[in-house]
This record gives C-alpha cells, sequence and structure tokens, in this order.
C-alpha cells in the first residue's frame, strides 16, 4: 500500500545579541522523539458484536520509510480474556478533502460471525467481509466502480452499495481534459495543480471544488447508482437496486427546528434525541429526550440534575433495556468526558465512569463513538499524557479493564512528562482551558513558551493540525500549552480577540508565577489558530516567533474565492465583516496581513499545504523578501498535512525553530546547516528591530 503523497502592553527586554547561541547535539534533550508521535497507533470507533461477545476495531499506524499509513482490523473477546486477534488487512486510510480520515465505515452480521468494511486494497475500493475469527477474508463487491458507501440488510443475506463512474471512465475523463487544456471555472481549484494533485479515495485525481473550498473528484456530478449482491453461496452477480430506506423520524420530532443527534432503539421503536440551541459554546443549551416512532406523539424529556444544563455530546441505547447512555463533554476542563446511563422508564441517572480525558478518543477535531453491549462499553480513551488505547468499561460498576494497548511504549516514555489542566480568567471574566506541558528551567532562567489555539482533544500530540510535537518541545525546555478556544462569535475582530486575551492572559499568569519567561513565547496555529497567530503577531508585541500551518483572509485570499461567487462572498460577509477590499477598507485595513506589513516583526515560519499556499502570496513574499518569513510548501497536501514523511519533517522544522528563537540552540546535524545559516541571516537583519522593543 502506497499512499502518495484596553489591555495591557508591555515592553520587551530581548536582547538577540546577548543570547547565548549554542550547538545542541540531536537528540541530547528528551526521551519521547518526533518519530514516535508520528508513529502512534489510533483507532477508529469499535464496533461490540450483535452477541455482545466480541468487539471489531480498526488501528492505523504511520510507516515513515513507506510514507504511507497501514490500517489492519482486529477482532477481540469483549470480556478481555483473550488478545486482540488481527484478521485482516484495512487498506489505505480514506481522508475527506481536508485530510482527515473518514470513520471506518463497517458492520457485523446479524450472526456475529462476519465483519463487512469498505477499503481500498488492489488499487479499488470495495466492500470486503473478514470472518471473526481471521480464518476468511474475502471482497464482497468486485465493480469496476470503487465503492462509495454500503448497507447490510437486517437478515444478512444482500449487501447494497453505492457507486459512480467506473475506475477507467474517471481516468479518461482527467486525461481527456489534460489534452483539451483544462477550462477555468468556479469549480476549478485554483492554488493548487490542476491535473491529479490531490488525493482522493487513496489515489491522486485531478479535483473540483464543491462546497466553497472544499474539493470533490473532477466526476462528482455524475450520477451514482445502488447496486446488491447476495451473500449466500454461490454467485456473486450484483444486480441494480434500490438505495436503503433511510429511517423515518417520529413525527413529533420531524419539525424540531433545534434537532441535533438521533439513536435508534435496536430492535424497538423508540428514537431517543438530543436538541441543542444557541451559537456559542457557553451559551449552548442541550436537551436529551426520547420520542416513540414513527406516529406518536409522544415525547419523554430527561429531568434529573445530570442532564440539565450538561454539555451532552453523544448517545447511544444499551441493548436489551429501557437506558439510554449519554457522554457528557465538558469542554472548560479540558473536553474531559463521563458517561452516564438514564433510565427512561423511572427517570434516574446513573454515573458509570468519567475521565480528564475523553473516552471516545477516535477524532483529532471530534469525538467518535464508544461500541456498546448490554454488560459494557468498548471506549478509545486517551488524556493529554496518555496516547489512545482500547478499554472495557463495566456499566454497572464503571470498572475499567484494558484491552489493547499498541501505544504501551509511547506512554512509559511520557511518564515523567507532566501535564496539567489549566483554568484560568481574563480581565473581562471570560474563562479559559487548556493543556499545559511545563518545560525545566536551564541555568536558573524560567523556561519560554509555546503556544497553539483552537482545540486540544484526548491526547494533544500536536494541537489543533497536529503540528507542533508539544511533548517534545517541553522535553527540549519549551514550556506548551495548547488552549481551548471557548467561543466563535459571528464577528472576526471579536473572535481573534478573544485568542489573543486568551495568550495574554495565560502569559501573564504563567510569569506572574515564575513559570515561564514572558520575553520569549511562541506561537503556532492551522486554520482558526492560524488566524488568531496572525492576529496577535499584528495587534500585539507579544510574540518572539511564530509558525503558521495556514494562509489567513488577505485581498489574494479574496481574489482566489471571488471566482466561487456568491457562496464564497457571503461566508466573506457574514464571517469576516468584509466586502471587496475597495468596498471595505477599514475591515480589511484590521484584518489582513497584507495592510499590517511593518507591524510583523517577529520571524515567521510558514509550513504550508500546495493547495493553500497560492490564497496568501500577497504578504508571504514580501515577508520573505524582507527576511521575515521562512516558507515551505508540502505538496499534493490539503489542509491537514497528513502523509508521516511530511508530519516528520514539520514537526521537526517547527522543534528547531523554535529551540533557535527561544532557546538560542541549533541542531549540530550536517543537513541542517543550510537551514540555520539562513535563520541566522534572518536573525541578523531581525535584530534591532527586535532589540529595540
Amino acid at each position: 500500500m502506497v499512499e502518495v503523497g484596553g489591555r495591557k502592553a508591555w515592553k520587551w527586554a530581548l536582547v538577540l545579541g546577548a543570547w547565548p547561541w549554542l550547538l545542541v547535539p540531536p537528540g541530547q534533550a528528551g526521551a519521547v522523539s518526533s518519530r514516535q508521535l508520528v508513529e502512534i497507533a489510533d483507532f477508529g470507533s469499535p464496533v461490540v458484536s450483535p452477541d455482545g461477545r466480541l468487539v471489531a476495531y480498526r488501528v492505523s499506524q504511520a510507516s515513515i520509510e513507506r510514507n504511507t499509513d497501514d490500517t489492519v482490523w482486529y477482532v477481540q473477546r469483549m470480556d478481555g480474556t483473550a488478545p486482540p486477534r488481527r484478521v485482516a488487512d484495512g487498506g489505505v486510510p480514506l481522508r475527506d478533502s481536508a485530510g482527515i480520515p473518514v470513520p471506518a465505515e463497517m458492520a457485523w452480521s446479524p450472526d456475529s460471525r462476519w465483519v463487512f468494511y469498505r477499503a481500498r486494497l488492489d488499487g479499488r475500493v470495495a466492500v470486503w467481509r473478514v470472518s471473526a475469527d481471521g480464518a476468511v477474508a474475502e471482497p464482497v463487491t468486485d465493480d469496476a466502480a470503487d465503492v462509495e458507501e454500503f448497507a447490510l440488510d437486517a437478515a444478512g443475506t444482500r449487501l447494497t452499495y453505492r457507486v459512480g463512474l467506473p475506475r477507467e471512465a474517471v481516468r479518461d475523463a482527467e486525461e481527456a481534459e489534460y489534452d483539451r487544456g483544462i477550462r477555468i471555472d468556479r469549480a476549478a481549484p485554483l492554488g493548487q495543480g490542476l491535473f491529479r494533485s490531490g488525493l482522493t479515495e487513496g489515489r491522486l485525481a485531478t479535483q473540483r471544488l464543491g462546497q466553497v473550498f472544499n474539493r470533490v473528484p473532477l466526476t462528482a456530478a455524475t450520477a451514482t447508482q445502488w447496486k446488491a449482491v447476495g451473500l449466500d453461496a454461490g454467485t456473486r452477480d450484483a444486480v441494480p437496486a434500490d438505495a436503503p430506506a433511510a429511517p423515518s423520524l417520529p413525527a413529533v420530532l420531524q419539525d424540531l427546528p433545534d434537532l441535533w443527534q438521533t439513536a435508534d432503539e435496536p430492535g424497538g421503536d423508540r428514537v431517543a434525541f438530543l436538541t441543542r440551541s444557541g451559537e456559542r459554546t457557553a451559551q449552548r443549551r442541550v436537551e436529551l429526550g426520547v420520542a416513540r416512532g414513527p406516529g406518536a406523539r409522544d415525547v419523554v424529556m430527561c429531568r434529573a440534575a445530570a442532564c440539565t444544563g450538561a454539555e451532552i455530546s453523544g448517545i447511544q441505547w444499551r441493548p436489551g433495556s429501557e437506558e439510554v447512555l449519554f457522554t457528557v463533554t465538558r469542554y472548560t476542563a479540558g473536553f474531559a468526558q463521563s458517561i452516564h446511563r438514564w433510565d427512561v422508564a423511572s427517570g434516574a441517572v446513573h454515573p458509570v465512569a468519567a475521565s480528564n480525558g475523553m473516552f471516545a478518543g477516535e477524532g483529532r477535531w471530534g469525538p467518535g463513538t464508544c461500541g456498546v453491549s448490554a454488560a459494557a462499553l468498548a471506549c478509545v480513551t486517551a488524556e493529554a499524557n496518555r496516547p489512545p488505547r482500547l478499554e472495557r468499561i463495566d456499566l454497572a460498576t464503571g470498572a475499567r479493564q484494558v484491552l489493547f494497548d499498541p501505544n504501551e511504549v509511547l506512554a512509559r516514555d511520557l511518564g515523567a512528562l507532566d501535564a496539567e489542566l489549566l483554568r484560568w480568567s481574563d480581565a473581562d471574566g471570560q474563562v479559559f482551558s487548556g493543556q499545559l506541558y511545563p518545560a525545566r528551567r536551564i541555568d536558573g532562567r524560567p523556561p519560554p513558551l509555546f503556544v497553539t489555539y483552537y482545540r486540544c482533544m484526548g491526547f494533544v500530540r500536536g494541537g489543533a493540525g497536529d503540528e507542533w510535537p508539544l511533548a517534545v518541545l517541553a522535553e527540549h525546555g519549551i514550556a506548551t500549552l495548547c488552549i481551548n478556544a471557548p467561543s466563535f462569535s459571528a464577528d472576526a475582530a471579536e473572535r481573534y480577540g478573544v485568542g489573543l486575551s486568551a495568550v495574554e492572559s495565560a502569559v501573564d499568569l504563567l510569569a506572574a508565577e515564575d513559570r515561564i519567561d514572558r520575553t520569549r513565547v511562541g506561537m503556532g496555529g492551522l486554520s482558526f489558530g492560524s488566524e488568531v497567530t496572525m492576529w496577535t503577531l499584528i495587534h500585539s508585541d507579544l510574540l518572539a516567533a511564530a509558525s503558521l500551518a495556514s494562509p489567513t483572509t488577505s485581498p489574494m485570499y479574496y481574489l482566489l474565492g471571488s471566482n466561487i461567487g456568491e457562496e464564497f462572498l457571503s461566508i466573506l460577509r457574514s464571517n469576516w465583516q468584509l466586502g471587496a477590499p475597495e468596498e471595505t477598507p477599514a475591515d480589511w485595513q484590521r484584518i489582513s496581513p497584507t495592510a499590517n506589513l511593518d507591524r510583523i516583526r517577529a520571524p515567521v515560519l510558514m509550513q504550508l499545504a500546495e493547495q493553500e499556499t497560492m490564497h496568501g502570496l500577497d504578504y508571504m513574499i514580501p515577508l520573505m523578501r524582507d527576511g521575515r518569513a521562512d516558507i515551505y510548501v508540502f505538496p499534493h497536501a490539503p489542509h491537514n498535512k497528513f502523509q508521516p514523511r511530511h508530519k516528520l519533517a514539520v514537526y521537526e522544522r517547527n522543534l528547531d525553530w523554535f529551540r533557535f528563537w527561544l532557546l538560542g540552540e541549533e541542531d549540530a546535524a550536517p543537513a541542517k546547516a543550510a537551514q540555520y545559516a539562513q535563520w541566522r541571516a534572518m536573525r541578523e537583519r531581525l535584530g534591532e528591530d527586535l532589540a529595540a522593543r
């Protein structure tokens, strides 16, 4: 398998010429390496068999040598009496257009003998099945087109699946367009190569823009069709089929304006549901209830204290019971989760288990789900300094048992690393939370601080987007803080102002406690985190160095996006209060780095995805030419970089960058000599400006 790839202000006392610019041998500090963080084993959401005896799950792990991610399917007894059994190869992980892995699509047969899953193997995406004992693994579909989704019928005798154009027809369409020239229209992804320059379903493909900047395959608009195959012995010829019928909601829920999530009762007619109202996390109201369906009008709401005002984030039924299990995610406590069971008949709520981390730690941008049987849950657990593992959680007692821990060595190496949930408020009373990794003092001085802003869930290996090796930075003497964004105002200046206040108030707190050196603060971010980092560079003198993984809003971004038309322009107005640069010049002046080049005085490292780089060239090139930016672009990369070698290069360069600017250290590796020569030249040009602050 190969995947190609006001506020308080202060003056700085920083005088770069007085720093001890040392040469430090690589690997001298720290037991945890960047490579270990890249090669973490990650779990998909586990699924328990219908008889409750077994759990199936997929584990993916990067290989830097082969620059790919390997995925493996495991089946294990839920009672934990036997180790996991490796039953099948899961193929190359499929990803969305932002580079985030899509959840592993799988289903158990009703008799608990087979696991069905979608996988890219041998150059095609098909539905496979593997026996629970691993003795047989075989393709179920043999189609000229890639399978996009599938469904298993209730009896387990018929599999229905959806396909688009045959693979050969897709390639022919790409090559025909290449030969005749590619017409630029609103769907052309300007800013990247136009021929086979992005990964789609595991292959380099020609892409188009779907919704705004989301990429879709060239032939995405082609009609799809459903087919079906029988699963009995004998031939499995595909025949045309209707799309599987979507579950019908109870009438009482169909017009509910704030309906957010639903969960059907297994083998019953009830539907558990969540409603969610309010735009901001801090003001959001979530309610849990159960409705009978499909025609019934009665609803039972959970009125217990554990449900009222709780940040409920997920629901599922406990099989064969009157209970709905719900997960509470406390955003102001660093996304710490707890699980509860609500008896619908009695109204009683019983706690099951609580954690400082996550019980459903599949997602890096959001939680996954636990597998559930009548007796226990199978959950992927993760904490700030504890990488993912699979645990069994007894629903009656809350007892926890480790089923599989492929990251045991990394967990041991991280054992000496402190991770602290930090909670604080700014001068306006806004509450923030974040994960702090303290660092040792060097020569009696408090350490510098690196901050990243956006989301810090589960095992916080590299912040949102996974670009900064937080544990490794801490072990090298740079304290790191990953801050959770508490709210997302529709007003851009307010949104960014909250982020700047979070960083400034955290620096104030930690400096007052003599835990960090406020004259040596670095910051980095991806996506919204990049925007807040750029805002901090422009609107404060807080940062000594910065690192950006994404472009931010600028006239070039407007120019390229305007080709999309009103869909983009309306989002620009609503999210950033921006019209064309000549229409809203004051707002562009406040937000755009292009209009504030003279205010960006700290050195900036930019490690960008090829698909996005062009969006910021109007400020990147002037900063680079002026010796204030060092820019690297990663071919074929979407919003979130994911190729293992790219991830390692990003980790290592960010580590080198902040050691250089915040500690005055250089890695003595000969291969990095040119890098440091460039950074020394930047330091020399920036020295007078930084020393004058």
